[in-house]
């Protein structure tokens, strides 16, 4: 048979062409606390999953040429000037109608992802609350403190249009906000970060294993964990350290626990805390302190005590390492900025553009980090192609790009290698 192949009419047809769209939902690594989805379900996350890659691939490229061709050539000849910086950038794109129907759409792929995750968790919630409690019910692994205030940043904001964000409990023992953002992780990253969605610790563990192939951390601190998902592959990499996972909402931590003690990984304790002051650890108590696509989730003030509390329980010898989005410099382009940006006015994420407009490496010197200790790398998401081969090549809901991220982070020198 040749390539080409002959209908009934006699029309050449083109040999189907392999397929390069995102993972089925089916494929999703199930573990004890995830919710089960059914047959309508799950034909509804793969719509989602394909409308949030179809946006990236083929929509998007779109508002770029309409950048160059209209938004930009009509600012120039209206201000006899370049754009100034990336807001004024997006004030030029909210007037063209592709911009508009792109950004519209991802608004509703993103609502929608909601909708469909916690139409499925509202179903079986009381079902998912038992399967969970049986799991951690007395683990000592689990560390609640219902007198915990809630951090204004996260009780104001529904995240990611998320009702409720990620603390809210509808019951005593509620791990619905939890469920609903693990499941509805496949759709926005189009299945890119694995059947786990667990790429990004890899990547993480990957990159620690490249720059520091000798770091033996016997304590490891991670901040803003919430369901563990980036976590878990961090306690697996280094099975012999204690891991600790420390959140402000007890529905990700129950649950967190539930998805650990499901695959397997028992060096893991989730602790219900605040990262701004976490009296319960003491001094130097941690080899390795990290985050992952947290910060942009605090404030100005919570960044900085976030940061005196980071170097305050960071070992002698010990690495402070936070993954986010890059920073915005003069070397990216406005359109990609602003672009970028958003997240923070459409995708209720408002501390977004401020903090990827600040130096981090200021604000670490100023919680006690030397400058010549600092820290820079790239990371990108790890997945194993045997078990999901559509996604390591596949892009993230990132604007078309594969899911990258920028580590910025500090050494704490032992005493013999501080300067007098």
């Amino acid at each position: 048979m040749s390539e080409a192949s002959t209908t009934t009419t006699g029309a050449a047809v083109s040999a189907a062409a392999p397929y390069s769209g995102p993972p089925d939902y089916r494929v999703v690594g199930r573990h004890a606390a995830l919710p089960a989805p059914s047959h309508d379900e799950t034909a509804r996350f793969n719509f989602l999953t394909h409308a949030n890659r179809h946006l990236a691939q083929r929509v998007l490229p779109g508002v770029r040429t309409a950048f160059e061709t209209r938004v930009e050539p009509r600012h120039r000849a209206e201000t006899q000037r370049d754009f100034s910086d990336r807001h004024e950038v997006r004030r030029a794109l909210l007037k063209d109608p592709a911009f508009q129907v792109w950004s519209a759409l991802r608004r509703n792929t993103m609502e929608s992802r909601q909708q469909a995750g916690r139409s499925m968790v509202l179903r079986q919630s009381e079902a998912l609350s038992r399967a969970v409690g049986a799991l951690v019910a007395d683990d000592p692994r689990l560390e609640l403190d219902p007198s915990l205030p809630m951090p204004r940043y996260v009780a104001a904001i529904d995240h990611h249009c998320m009702p409720g964000s990620y603390y809210t409990e509808r019951f005593p023992s509620d791990v619905g906000a939890a469920a609903n953002y693990d499941a509805g992780l496949f759709i926005t990253t189009g299945g890119a970060l694995g059947r786990y969605t667990d790429g990004a610790g890899w990547g993480l563990v990957q990159w620690m294993r490249d720059r520091e192939p000798d770091f033996r951390p016997r304590r490891i601190l991670d901040i803003g964990c919430g369901l563990g998902h980036n976590v878990l592959p961090i306690a697996m990499a280094f099975p012999d350290a204690e891991v600790v996972g420390v959140d402000v909402a007890a529905p990700m931590l129950r649950y967190g626990l539930a998805r650990a003690k499901s695959l397997g990984v028992s060096n893991v304790r989730f602790v219900q805390g605040n990262a701004e002051s976490m009296p319960q650890f003491a001094d130097g108590s941690f080899d390795w302190i990290q985050s992952t696509m947290f910060l942009h989730e605090t404030s100005y003030p919570a960044l900085r005590a976030i940061f005196r509390e980071n170097y305050r329980l960071l070992a002698p010898g010990g690495l402070v390492l936070h993954a986010e989005q890059p920073q915005y410099t003069s070397e990216m382009p406005l359109y990609e900025q602003a672009l970028r940006d958003w997240d923070a006015f459409y995708n209720n994420e408002p501390f977004w553009t401020r903090l990827h407009e600040i130096s981090l490496d200021e604000y670490l010197i100023a919680a006690g980090f030397a400058a010549d200790q600092l820290v820079h790398g790239d990371v990108a998401a790890i997945v194993d192609p045997e078990k999901i081969p559509e996604a390591s090549g596949a892009t993230s809901e990132d604007y078309g790009r594969r899911a990258a991220w920028h580590i910025t982070g500090a050494r704490k020198p032992r005493a013999k290698e501080r300067t007098p």
